[in-house]
């Protein structure tokens, strides 16, 4: 189905305009184009509707060269995403959850960015084992 922008004139389908627009109805509806609410993705060329949901999918073109502090797997877009690695489980560096947790503190006191907050980090212990379990301070 089309229908005809009240803008700029040109014949389009229901994907060329925003849900708010197209709800106008004929002869009120204007085309993303016109309304400017198209954001072009300039690495390939996928085009969003919104300022933000381009800027999630910019996430995707990130280079991927951040290694894992455990296994030094090198494809992870940033420090954080490579702490989810280990605390995931599935890193095969990594045996056991206190391993993991010295492995996670060396690597995050090596980022020059974490280094305002390691300076007086509290000893933390595992209180659970599985679902639910909280961190502890002493």
């Amino acid at each position: 189905m089309s229908r005809q922008c009240a803008q700029c004139d040109e014949y389009k389908f229901r994907h060329g305009f925003t849900s708010n627009q197209w709800k106008k109805g004929d002869g009120s509806s204007r085309c993303k184009t016109c309304v400017g609410a198209v954001f072009g993705c300039n690495e390939c060329s996928r085009t969003f509707s919104g300022q933000n949901a381009l800027r999630m999918h910019m996430q995707v073109h990130r280079s991927k060269n951040v290694a894992c502090p455990v296994c030094g797997d090198r494809r992870f877009g940033s420090g954080a995403n490579a702490v989810q690695h280990v605390e995931s489980g599935y890193c095969r560096g990594c045996t056991g959850e206190e391993n993991a947790r010295q492995q996670i503190y060396k690597f995050a006191s090596q980022q020059s960015a974490m280094g305002p907050f390691m300076s007086h980090v509290p000893q933390l212990t595992y209180g659970g084992g599985g679902r639910g379990g909280v961190f502890f301070f002493f």
